[in-house]
């Protein structure tokens, strides 16, 4: 007995129970601070998703202020108020859009109107056409559409119709294009309300300057150090999201001129609407080209009515979208930041799914924030390691 209980005093005993416990609470604590990061990562999507009305109009409004600093910074040297220097540019830009959709509306006004005189040219091209075999798609719906008939016949063998009671019969009533609108509207609302919240957004974050950067620089305090940290990550950032504005300017430009120009020589017509539309859409990766090319592939169906032409106008528009997607903006990319391919496109996944089209358009600069937000802070450097090249 006594040998036994001394066996236990031990001090390599003693130490090797001590370890034990050790280890046994540092997997505790681990397991705990696991499901404690999981439950705030799927509350914060919950967040971000339930307060997209928010955040969304924000992010957008942040972005396009970036965009507009420099244009307000160089009215601020002429020794105009800032607030005066805010409301210039924003109304500068708002006229020269207004501007500019003046002629673009007139195509597309254009474009309209012949949309229903083709579609009657196709048809009539159809009746023209002598009647060729069916097929085999034609012949299985024929067979089912005589079983249905027989099975009703059959039905109505079983059942006669009592006298007195009056048959009734479904139809279809035409699309009602105002009820359409009316049922709509509540979105529309919806729409304007965040694009003038957006607008009073980008002013007043133009207007007040670099109070709040001031602000959170004297937050990050007390110490010196703290402080120059904070203020070279707000640097990095306007630095990174600037950049990134600067290769979606240029990818756009470069779309709308090439296909303008391409356009106009295959003889496509609305030439300078299609660039523009190719510009813009350029700016949503891999859905805006999408529906370019099936937009300008109806188009060129509809004013050419050949297969032929459709198929060049469509492959025209998608050459030029894959050396924009796939050649010059990823070049550009590289060159501006250090993030990888595939947290690129994960990140388009995620803000895609998360807000949509919209989601597409700011999911790299939020990343060139995170990824610059992580390289700064040492507990989040794995983070970094992970999106980066």
């Amino acid at each position: 007995m006594v040998s036994n209980e001394q066996s236990e005093l031990r001090p390599d005993n003693i130490d090797h129970n001590s370890q034990k416990q050790r280890k046994a609470l540092i997997e505790a604590v681990s397991v705990r601070s696991t499901s404690m990061v999981i439950l705030a990562s799927i509350a914060t999507l919950y967040f971000i998703n339930w307060a997209q009305a928010v955040l969304l109009p924000l992010m957008v409004a942040v972005l396009i202020s970036y965009a507009l600093d420099p244009l307000v910074s160089t009215l601020d040297r002429l020794r105009l108020p800032r607030a005066l220097s805010a409301a210039i540019v924003m109304v500068t830009l708002l006229g020269a859009i207004a501007a500019a959709s003046i002629p673009l509306q007139r195509e597309a006004m254009a474009m309209l109107d012949k949309i229903p005189v083709a579609i009657n040219e196709f048809k009539r091209n159809e009746a023209k056409a002598p009647d060729q075999e069916q097929g085999l798609m034609e012949k299985a719906q024929a067979a089912a559409k005589k079983i249905e008939e027989s099975a009703a016949q059959g039905q109505s063998d079983k059942h006669p119709a009592h006298e007195g009671v009056t048959p009734v019969r479904v139809v279809d009533k035409p699309m009602d294009i105002q009820q359409y609108v009316l049922k709509g509207s509540p979105a529309a609302l919806v729409l304007i309300s965040q694009f003038f919240s957006v607008l009073l957004l980008v002013y007043f974050i133009l207007a007040v300057g670099s109070l709040y950067k001031r602000k959170i620089v004297k937050l990050s305090g007390p110490s010196f150090g703290r402080m120059r940290k904070a203020a070279r990550i707000m640097v990095d950032f306007h630095r990174q999201v600037r950049r990134f504005l600067f290769v979606m300017l240029l990818g756009a430009l470069f779309v709308g001129l090439v296909t303008w120009i391409a356009f106009l020589a295959l003889g496509v017509e609305q030439a300078m609407l299609w660039g523009v539309v190719a510009g813009i859409a350029s700016a949503i990766p891999y859905l805006g080209p999408f529906l370019v090319l099936v937009g300008t592939g109806f188009a060129a169906f509809l004013q050419f009515g050949e297969m032929e032409m459709t198929i060049i106008v469509a492959g025209t528009s998608l050459a030029i979208t894959s050396v924009q997607g796939y050649l010059l903006t990823p070049w550009l990319t590289s060159q501006i930041s250090s993030l990888n391919a595939v947290a690129i496109f994960i990140g388009l996944l995620f803000w895609g799914w998360l807000w949509g089209p919209i989601g597409l358009i700011i999911a790299t600069p939020i990343l060139m924030i995170i990824k610059s937000l992580c390289d700064h802070i040492v507990n989040l450097r794995p983070v970094g390691e992970l999106l980066g090249k």
